[in-house]
């Protein structure tokens, strides 16, 4: 099953917002150094969480690299985002074994009590969630990551419990 990469939608940052003077030792230990644009856009969304359009413009000014060289890899692999993500990101496997788990049910119970879609992020930036093609946890299928966290044998309800958990403990900062 392919999973459908979703379209950036327009960053809401401006280069007022942060803080670019971030971006000094990761300018300092790549400029000048052949095959450094993937280190420096994981440099980039290290520091902010993702790839403000600010900072990439500052890189590729700062570095000497072609703003449309930084983008074309930028937007080629998943790994990348171009938007901010949540506190939390919530990864639902839709690989062959977790697809068979019905892994559409527990994406869609959990968009229906975060209200939101598959690719977006809650209006209080405590969860993103994301459909991804494979966590390589085939024998818990259906899987979900929550930030480093697999949790498998999942149903709809037990996912949205486990969401509901995290967010007590965010509340009481366990």
């Amino acid at each position: 099953m392919r999973i459908a990469r979703i379209a950036p939608k327009t960053e809401a940052l401006n280069a007022e917002s942060i803080d670019l003077q971030a971006l000094h030792p990761l300018i300092k230990k790549y400029k000048g150094k052949k095959g450094a644009i993937i280190p420096l856009l994981q440099g980039i969304q290290s520091v902010y969480g993702f790839l403000p359009r600010a900072a990439m413009d500052y890189i590729a000014k700062e570095c000497a690299i072609e703003p449309s060289e930084l983008f074309g890899v930028a937007t080629f692999y998943a790994q990348f985002r171009m938007n901010p993500v949540g506190k939390h990101i919530i990864k639902v496997c839709h690989g062959t074994a977790c697809h068979v788990q019905n892994a559409n049910a527990i994406t869609d119970a959990i968009a229906e009590a975060l209200g939101i879609s598959d690719g977006e992020t809650t209006p209080d930036k405590l969860f993103t969630l994301e459909s991804v093609a494979c966590l390589g946890c085939c024998s818990l299928a259906p899987v979900m990551m929550i930030d480093e966290e697999t949790y498998g044998k999942l149903t709809g309800t037990k996912a949205v419990r486990i969401i509901k958990n995290i967010k007590i403990a965010d509340n009481q900062g366990i």
